[in-house]
């Protein structure tokens, strides 16, 4: 497969003149993105790396953190993690509260919002220091230590975060939530306002590719049942309320964040990650989702 002729034929035929979308304000941090940056890269079973445009310029990866966040809550926990999360597609929007007091605090999937932040309690709950571990897992997995934190993002969230807010307190009223609220929402915000590059999510994405092993070293972090979980709720849920668009249109599981970027996976195959910080209605890159169907059209390759 001709990987870098199919992602130089994408690069040449889209470009951010083609979108109508916004770049996300309600984060006063992400409206100053350029909503002209696109990049791409894919990164293949036997190691090779193919990409172009801004592939290598670290953006916040938001939603993106919380199929982290997830493995790491999954280790812990195990099957018990389910009692207190739902794995069903939302079907509303992914900061919803409604939904919520219709299912009595238990937030519909680990994606959404409420599912993160339930997951974020546990990870306060159960590690000594959560932040840092959380770096730790990510440098682990993409073997690269320079992996940090955007504060200034942390910061810009936690200024406007009062939905989110909100959502903890709500789901601690129904009894969902054990530690304080505080140090919940403030590791989410710095899970949120992660910095990474399209080359660096494409690597970390490759342990849910490789049956939970990270490719480099054969290093065994996940186990290949919560890896088949993890790429479930991905193909499921992975995409607020337009998981069944990204199915339908692209065929990977895979998981998008506010800050422009998605990270898809084939199994055994590639990891592929695209920014483009141009998003849809929904909250998805709208130049990211078109270049990720045209990829696996030319490719001929998806799960499906």
């Amino acid at each position: 497969m001709d990987y870098q002729h199919i992602l130089d034929t994408i690069h040449d035929e889209m470009s951010y003149r083609d979108v109508t979308g916004k770049v996300a304000s309600y984060i006063p941090e992400l409206a100053k993105i350029d909503r002209k940056k696109f990049g791409m890269h894919v990164y293949c079973g036997d190691q090779q790396h193919f990409c172009f445009g801004d592939s290598k310029e670290l953006f916040s990866i938001q939603s993106i953190s919380k199929v982290f966040t997830l493995a790491m809550a999954m280790k812990l926990l195990g099957e018990d993690l389910w009692d207190r999360l739902a794995v069903e597609p939302s079907g509303d929007p992914f900061n919803s509260l409604t939904q919520l007091e219709y299912e009595s605090g238990i937030p519909r999937n680990p994606f959404i919002n409420a599912g993160a932040l339930v997951i974020s309690d546990i990870l306060v709950d159960q590690l000594e220091d959560p932040k840092q571990e959380l770096l730790d897992f990510v440098r682990k997995i993409t073997g690269d230590s320079s992996i940090q934190y955007d504060e200034t993002v942390a910061n810009s969230e936690k200024s406007t975060g009062y939905r989110n807010i909100a959502l903890v307190n709500y789901i601690k009223a129904l009894g969902n939530i054990k530690c304080d609220v505080e140090p919940i929402v403030d590791f989410y915000f710095h899970q949120c306002s992660l910095a990474m590059t399209c080359e660096q999510l494409s690597k970390a994405f490759m342990i849910f590719a490789n049956k939970g092993r990270i490719l480099e070293t054969n290093e065994k972090i996940l186990k290949p049942k919560t890896v088949k979980r993890i790429n479930a709720l991905m193909q499921t849920c992975g995409f607020y309320d337009e998981a069944g668009e990204f199915s339908f249109q692209v065929g990977l599981p895979g998981k998008s964040g506010v800050g422009g970027g998605i990270v898809a996976i084939h199994p055994d195959n590639y990891s592929v990650a695209v920014w483009s910080p141009i998003l849809n209605e929904k909250g998805n890159s709208e130049l990211g989702m078109k270049a990720l169907e045209r990829f696996t059209t030319l490719t001929g390759v998806s799960v499906f």
